[in-house]
C-alpha cells in the first residue's frame, strides 16, 4: 500500500539530544564545579552522559544523584539545579544532521507527516517550537498531553487517527527500538530505525525494522524507491 504519512520522533531523531545534553554537560562542568584537569573533566562529562541513561530517567533522580557526587563550587539545591537545567539545555539544541532538508522533501512528495514523542508536555513543546519544526508537521502527540507513553498502542491510534491514515499507509522514524520501531509495528506501521546510542533488544519480537538508517538524509531516496514501486 502506497505510503501517506511519516511519524517522526523527536529525541535523537528530529532533535539531536545527545549534542545538546553533552554542550549542557560542559556548561555545568565549566559555570559550577570545582577547577579540575582536563582528564577529569573528561571523566565527569563521561559519567553525566553515562548517568543521564538517554533522558530515560526521571530528572529529579539524576540530579539529586549529581548533587551528591560532583564536586559543586557551591552545592545546589534540587529546586537551583532543576532551574539552572530549564535555562540553559535548550540554548544548547539542534536539529538532527539533515532533520529539516528531510521534512522540506517529505512535505514536497505530498506525505501528510507527524511527531510522536514522549516526555513532559511543556519541555518537548518547547524543543519543538525552539528547533522551529511546528511548521512542517500537520500533527503533534506528546505522551504527556495525554497520559498514555509509547509504546502503548493507543498513542499511535490516536496518530493515526488524527493523520487520518491507516498503519498500512504510514511509516515511522524513530531511534528507540521498543518504543518506536516494535511498538508501532504492532499496529503495522513499518519502521525506520534510525541508528544512535540504542542497540537493538533481541528479546523484541513481531517487530523488526522495515528499514536501518544511520543519517536522515538515507530516508528520502528509500521512500521514492516504495512510492515508485506502487505506482506501476
Amino acid at each position: 500500500m502506497r505510503i501517506k504519512a511519516i511519524l517522526f520522533d523527536l529525541d535523537n531523531t528530529l532533535m539531536d539530544r545527545d549534542w545538546t545534553f553533552q554542550q549542557f554537560a560542559r556548561q555545568l562542568i565549566d559555570e559550577c564545579l570545582i577547577d579540575m584537569s582536563g582528564e577529569e573533566q573528561a571523566r565527569l562529562l563521561a559519567y553525566m552522559i553515562k548517568s543521564d541513561a538517554d533522558g530515560y530517567r526521571s530528572k529529579q533522580g539524576y540530579f539529586l544523584e549529581l548533587i551528591e557526587k560532583l564536586p559543586w563550587i557551591e552545592k545546589p539545591s534540587l529546586e537551583e539545579l532543576t532551574s539552572y537545567y530549564g535555562l540553559n539545555y535548550m540554548t544548547h539544541a539542534r536539529a538532527m544532521a539533515y532533520a529539516l532538508d528531510t521534512l522540506l522533501q517529505c512535505r514536497a512528495s505530498g506525505l501528510k507527516l507527524g511527531i510522536i514523542t514522549n516526555g513532559a508536555s511543556s519541555h518537548q513543546h518547547n524543543k519543538i517550537d525552539s528547533l522551529q519544526l511546528r511548521p512542517y508537521v500537520d500533527t503533534i502527540v506528546v505522551s504527556g498531553d495525554i497520559g498514555i507513553h509509547k509504546p502503548d498502542p493507543r498513542i499511535y491510534h490516536l496518530a493515526l487517527e488524527k493523520l487520518g491514515t491507516s498503519a498500512e499507509e504510514t511509516v515511522i522514524v524513530g531511534d528507540h527500538p521498543r518504543n518506536d520501531i516494535w511498538g508501532a509495528a504492532q499496529l503495522g506501521i513499518r519502521g525506520v530505525w534510525l541508528q544512535r546510542a540504542h542497540a537493538w533488544d533481541q528479546t523484541l519480537t513481531g517487530g523488526k525494522p522495515w528499514h536501518t538508517i544511520q543519517q536522515l538524509n538515507e530516508l528520502i531516496p528509500l521512500l521514492r524507491i516504495e512510492i515508485a514501486s506502487c505506482q506501476k
